[in-house]
């Protein structure tokens, strides 16, 4: 299944003891629909607050129900900020989460001096102006193999953190709208949020473009910018 989610109400992909995760609100729905309890595995757990343009699922039921019949029923139980885009009967091997190859993240920023009444839940308000091609000189020296534990999340127990990034692109859109995209093959946990956050303050001038091959080769995360908020970050899309 293909998932388009607005993660804003929710503790994040992974069910919790402690809040309503969209994996919840999901096998709750198929459970519903097709009679039987059913274990959802996606191709990452999105953090609280995260929301998917394209998040891809996969499980297994013995259910005959016509897959058209079973993507309908489920749509019309789920709530608003969650659909299911596609629903597709896949190989019996096929795992969302061990067969994806990459990601693409997109983080959204509204870069304007006045803050914004509307949208606030889908981006990151920053009123500072922002050099973009500053930004542009530091993100290039995001690409390839590295490190990236300046960019891991603090208290991480993965102890290989080497990754390559193939892509970091910055865009602006209208209405001082900048999408920052980033493609791995693996990310680390907040990896792409930190990856904003120090690129935003390379644009505000508080960080030098050439700063971050320092931050890259101290592998230390105070080194790195704040964690950008989750509300500005999406999961574009999962290649397999």
């Amino acid at each position: 299944m293909i998932l388009e989610y607005d993660g804003a109400a929710y503790c994040g992909w992974q069910r919790q003891r402690n809040g309503v995760s969209i994996q919840l609100i999901l096998e709750e729905a198929v459970e519903r629909i097709i009679g039987e309890k059913v274990s959802i595995i996606a191709s990452g757990r999105t953090d609280a607050g995260v929301h998917a343009l394209n998040q891809v699922a996969s499980f297994r039921a013995r259910n005959p129900l016509p897959i058209h019949k079973i993507f309908l029923g489920v749509n019309s139980v789920l709530p608003e900020d969650i659909v299911v885009k596609d629903l597709q009967e896949a190989p019996p091997d096929f795992n969302a989460l061990k067969n994806a190859k990459g990601k693409v993240y997109v983080y959204r920023i509204r870069n304007q001096r006045l803050r914004p009444a509307l949208g606030r839940r889908h981006f990151w308000f920053v009123r500072f102006p922002l050099d973009l091609e500053r930004m542009r000189q530091a993100a290039s020296c995001l690409i390839g193999e590295h490190d990236f534990s300046s960019f891991c999340a603090t208290g991480c127990d993965i102890k290989d953190r080497v990754r390559t990034l193939s892509r970091v692109d910055i865009t602006e859109r209208d209405h001082g709208l900048l999408e920052i995209t980033v493609e791995s093959g693996g990310f680390l946990r907040h990896m792409v949020r930190n990856i904003v956050g120090t690129l935003v303050d390379v644009g505000r001038g508080k960080l030098q473009p050439g700063d971050v091959l320092d931050i890259i080769a101290s592998c230390d995360r105070t080194k790195a910018g704040v964690a950008a908020p989750a509300c500005g970050l999406f999961l574009k899309e999962v290649r397999y």
